[in-house]
């Protein structure tokens, strides 16, 4: 009896079952039915108006608890039934005709899940023996009532079948194109049922039946139950790069919904095998560990952060003095974070769930995992010096230089991770060690190889003239050149310099534009942009023969 809407009609049904005599139960019965059909007009009702009505007693407590008219229905039809196959009667045993669910559908044109409702909104059926069976069914003269009084949910059932070829030909085509569009079948139901006036159970059958009947022309064709591994995970690369949800429902053939579904899932799982690895300590377990660990950093050592650029250096090594150098209670203060992020995403890892994880624990461990890495980012760039040093160290004729610091970085990477800060030893001591180890390996390896594949001939190319030039001589022509462009660019006015800054890419980090770029940045047309150009080169040129500088181009 756990189907009741209401607790008091439920435990009045139980008591009638269990006490009531069969007469009285049988009277109930025709009572109930009577005030089914007598209900309409009132929106709710009191239990003990219900109670007197239906058994003839009106109760002392939950007299007043109101009960509204569609559970009431509801309700009153469960009690029906429960009266009725507490009797234990057959069809036959009745004193009038009866018609099962599937007989009255039949009768009125409709289906049984429209029967269903209608037995839902005051329709009473009973629970008896049919051909050795317990069945639901009718009394035709309850059906007859039923009828008159709700005339209009008759034909409002009917009209579901009453829908002619015509409208389920434009219903499937609307449809065709809604689900091309990455709709599910309840979204377009949806929208066709408020676009054509029509329910949206109707659409939704009528969809179900035509692709029930035209299986390889289907509008929502049946992709399996389960898609396969490898297309999740393109599913889920794909919507990283950017594709939206409904490109990737329309390019998989899944709803939106399941896309969603999906993509939780493939991240769960990929968080669930992302190796953590981290140096475990006891300050993780404090109780105010998030607190102190996660303050800010000791500030920085002016001495060590302000050491000058070496004049005449590669463009990455001078990039490598922009960072500054880490003090001792930094390195300890980064590398208690970096570690204490990952022994927090690994206790989240433990949890996670591929059917039942919550998206916001996937999230705070993807947060956690690009914090620790960020952090694992600045320490390596605050000791790749420190790989350029040992490095020197090492270099022998034939061995080229950065490809010994691309080899020491690797290292130094590794290091980073198996640093065990709650020693108290210097980084730079530790990886130093781990640096010059790696060295001592990939050298001599590096020149066997070298060997193996030697013919004799390399004294030809060493004897030969290199045409390359040197790097570093190039690197400081270059700049010296940059420095006499932008010195004689300082006699320009303001437009010329932005024209020729913009159409040869002069300023930091910028490509060279075309004219009618630089006309749109400037608000003049491009054969303005043109005449200027023309101008100033020639402007340029005269500066430079005054001031004896030879810059190519000019």
């Amino acid at each position: 009896m756990s189907r009741y809407r209401s607790i008091t009609l439920r435990e009045l049904a139980e008591q009638q079952v269990r006490f009531a005599p069969q007469a009285v139960r049988h009277k109930q019965i025709l009572q109930a039915e009577e005030f089914l059909l007598a209900m309409n007009g009132c929106s709710e009702f009191a239990f003990g108006d219900v109670c007197h009505r239906v058994t003839g007693y009106r109760p002392d407590t939950s007299s007043q608890v109101a009960i509204s008219s569609a559970d009431l229905a509801h309700d009153l039809r469960c009690f029906v039934e429960d009266l009725s196959d507490s009797l234990d009667v057959s069809a036959d045993e009745l004193t009038e005709p009866v018609l099962t669910v599937q007989e009255v559908s039949e009768k009125f044109n409709v289906s049984a899940k429209t029967v269903d409702r209608w037995r839902d909104r005051g329709l009473a059926s009973r629970r008896v023996r049919v051909n050795g069976r317990k069945r639901v069914v009718i009394p035709k003269s309850t059906l007859d009532r039923f009828v008159a009084v709700h005339q209009d949910k008759i034909e409002r059932g009917r009209s579901f079948n009453q829908m002619s070829e015509a409208e389920r030909e434009q219903i499937v085509l609307q449809a065709r194109e809604l689900a091309s569009a990455g709709m599910g079948l309840t979204e377009v139901s949806r929208q066709l049922g408020a676009r054509l006036g029509r329910a949206t159970e109707t659409v939704r059958y009528t969809l179900r039946d035509y692709d029930k009947l035209h299986p390889e022309n289907a509008i929502f064709p049946k992709t399996g139950d389960q898609m396969s591994a490898e297309h999740q995970h393109l599913m889920f690369d794909l919507h990283e790069k950017g594709v939206s949800v409904p490109d990737l429902a329309r390019r998989f053939s899944r709803s939106k919904p399941v896309v969603h579904s999906i993509l939780a899932e493939v991240r769960v799982k990929r968080l669930k095998a992302t190796p953590i690895d981290f140096m475990d300590s006891d300050e993780f377990r404090m109780p105010d560990a998030d607190k102190i660990i996660r303050a800010s950093a000791p500030d920085y050592d002016d001495v060590k952060g302000g050491k000058r650029v070496p004049s005449g250096l590669p463009a990455y090594l001078t990039e490598l003095y922009m960072v500054p150098l880490l003090n001792k209670p930094q390195e300890q203060h980064y590398f208690r974070l970096m570690n204490y992020l990952k022994c927090q995403a690994l206790e989240l890892q433990k949890t996670l769930n591929v059917k039942r994880s919550s998206a916001r624990a996937a999230r705070k461990m993807e947060t956690l995992l690009d914090d620790a890495n960020r952090v694992k980012n600045m320490l390596t760039r605050s000791n790749l010096r420190l790989v350029v040093s040992i490095a020197k160290r090492h270099l022998k004729p034939g061995v080229n230089f950065f490809e010994l610091v691309s080899d020491g970085n690797m290292s130094l990477i590794r290091a980073i991770e198996k640093f065990d800060y709650a020693r108290g030893n210097k980084f730079s001591t530790y990886a130093s060690w781990a640096i010059m180890k790696n060295y001592a390996r990939s050298v001599p390896a590096e020149h066997t190889r070298l060997d193996r594949f030697r013919t004799g001939y390399e004294e030809v190319f060493y004897d030969s003239r290199d045409s390359r030039g040197n790097a570093f001589a190039e690197e400081l022509v270059n700049k010296a050149q940059r420095d006499a462009i932008m010195e004689i660019l300082e006699e320009l006015n303001g437009r010329e310099r932005k024209v020729i800054s913009c159409r040869f890419g002069l300023s930091k980090g910028s490509e060279p534009e075309t004219l009618e770029q630089v006309g749109t940045r400037l608000g003049v047309t491009k054969e303005r942009v043109r005449q200027i150009e023309v101008r100033t080169l020639e402007k340029l040129r005269r500066i430079a023969q005054r001031k004896q500088v030879d810059i190519p181009g000019i």
